[in-house]
């Protein structure tokens, strides 16, 4: 979902929020968007989302549409449908636990098989503050990354790290391929014009013959 819009923002764009069950994602929502954390949050049933408006994306307003989807399996079915229009996907793990990691294909797999193939994905080991506990180096993340295609960051919801900035970055990577088409579109259709000074001919009632010049503006 990237919409332009005249009057409070100029793009609405719809990131998805996806990982196993207990990653952190609805923290990382929340911290994002109200810059809350809550210790005694409980799973997500089915689906949830809420939005924050960020002024400046290279001299843009760009609305954020962020949905958390359920990570249980038995939800899945539902949550589906929901990657549909979405142009971002944040794709969590906790890094004090190496099976949500491992899980990270299945989640690309299903990703890849519902969202537009262009969307922008975002890996992101969360829980960074509990490194004591770390189960999943970053170097072992970032080799998955760059296999994958992916950008990534470690995040700590707790601590507000780097929450800011992989929502920063994954709309800003949108918004340059959200312009790269606008200004492919610009230029197919001025292409696609009559070219400037074409000389063409039309007749008069009379039957003769005029010569003329057709300029198109751009």
């Amino acid at each position: 979902m990237a919409y332009k819009v005249d009057h409070e923002y100029d793009y609405l764009f719809k990131i998805v929020l996806i990982g196993d069950s207990g990653v952190g994602k609805s923290n990382i929502l929340s911290r994002f968007t109200r810059n809350e954390f809550c210790l005694e949050s409980k799973s997500t049933i089915g689906v949830e989302f809420a939005t924050r408006t960020l002024q400046q994306v290279e001299g843009k307003t760009v609305k954020a549409q962020i949905w958390d989807t359920a990570g249980q399996e038995r939800y899945r079915a539902i949550t589906s449908a929901y990657y549909r229009g979405a142009v971002g996907a944040l794709l969590v793990y906790d890094i004090t636990k190496r099976q949500t990691f491992d899980n990270v294909h299945r989640w690309l797999r299903e990703l890849r098989d519902h969202a537009d193939s262009n969307i922008v994905i975002m890996m992101t080991g969360n829980k960074a503050d509990l490194n004591h506990l770390r189960a999943v180096s970053a170097e072992d993340a970032q080799i998955l990354a760059e296999k994958e295609c992916l950008s990534f960051l470690e995040t700590s919801a707790l601590e507000a790290f780097n929450v800011e900035k992989a929502f920063q970055t994954i709309l800003l990577d949108i918004y340059h391929i959200i312009s790269k088409k606008a200004l492919a579109a610009q230029e197919a259709a001025s292409s696609s014009g009559i070219p400037h000074g074409t000389i063409i001919n039309v007749s008069n009632p009379s039957g003769n013959r005029i010569k003329g010049v057709c300029c198109t503006s751009n």
